[in-house]
């Protein structure tokens, strides 16, 4: 075999090995006391929430119609703003910017 051949198979091989993942941890993830997560949403970062199934959003503990599904929710006066933080700033969205069961929940 000559030299750029073999250098070819250990090129391959190389490449096969980045292919193989090393096998999952068994070791359980914890999850924040006082939250329960959904497997595709994480939860909202550095406050106490519990994922609801039927609103299909977290409920920010400390804060009432606090909401969090990738950006926070607000409910406010028959009305929804939306935020990427708690902080704000606020904007105003109708339903189509609402998760569907957080949005049914409060409809007239």
């Amino acid at each position: 075999m000559s030299p750029l051949q073999r250098a070819v198979v250990v090129l391959s091989l190389l490449s096969l090995g980045a292919c193989v993942q090393a096998p999952m941890s068994t070791m359980p993830v914890s999850k924040p006391s006082g939250s329960s997560n959904h497997p595709r949403f994480a939860p909202p970062p550095a406050v106490a929430s519990q994922w609801d199934a039927g609103l299909g959003v977290y409920v920010i503990g400390a804060t009432p119609h606090l909401y969090y599904r990738e950006r926070t929710y607000y409910r406010w006066n028959a009305g929804w703003s939306w935020a990427s933080s708690p902080q704000g700033p606020w904007v105003a969205t109708d339903s189509s910017g609402v998760p569907p069961g957080l949005y049914r929940r409060y409809a007239q």
